[in-house]
């Protein structure tokens, strides 16, 4: 009797929080992530550039969208990662980048996740787990314009550059010491 190999079925999750090589080199350490692709979502220009949002004209947030494996990372538990390595609080800014390009938001692309993400945000709120009302946007997701080559694993190419030092590094520890056992490999 042969054994029939089913790939997964893959679900994808887009997410804003700051700048998205944050965010980026972050997913791409989760186990259950398949892939992850640095973008720009939201906003009323077609085919936009990074100048073009990084000047904070064009509606768009910096996000990466993730394809992951529900079967072995659940959506909520990629949301739980969302929050703790960004400020959720906050309006249009996230540390020294300030901007609608910056703004904290979950593109949903399904009715379970919009569900999902909503009572994550209601619990949180309800624990009082940040100091300020989370201002986390949930939209169903737009379309994705996918990010310049330049940006595709930016971190791992330029980890010595100041803001990947001062900004991304300290994402990445604060994700691999709240969540080890989410990190790819962890459980083998």
């Amino acid at each position: 009797m042969s054994e029939t190999r089913q790939d997964p079925v893959l679900e994808t999750a887009i997410l804003g929080g700051g700048c998205f090589w944050c965010l980026e080199a972050v997913f791409k350490d989760v186990e259950g992530v398949v892939t992850v692709v640095s973008g720009y979502c939201g906003g009323h220009v077609e085919l936009p550039d990074y100048h073009q949002v990084c000047a904070g004209g064009t509606g768009h947030a910096e996000v990466v969208r993730i394809e992951f494996d529900p079967a072995r990372r659940s959506y909520r538990e990629l949301l739980e990662i969302f929050f703790a390595i960004h400020d959720p609080t906050s309006v249009d800014r996230q540390g020294n980048d300030i901007g609608p390009q910056y703004r904290s938001v979950i593109f949903v692309t399904s009715e379970e996740q919009l569900h999902t993400a909503l009572a994550l945000i209601e619990e949180m709120g309800e624990q009082r787990l940040f100091p300020k009302a989370i201002a986390t946007r949930v939209e169903p997701a737009p379309k994705f314009w996918m990010a310049e080559p330049e940006h595709h694993d930016y971190y791992a190419g330029n980890s010595d550059q100041p803001y990947c030092q001062y900004v991304v590094a300290p994402k990445i520890a604060k994700f691999r010491e709240r969540f080890a056992a989410r990190r790819r490999g962890a459980g083998r």
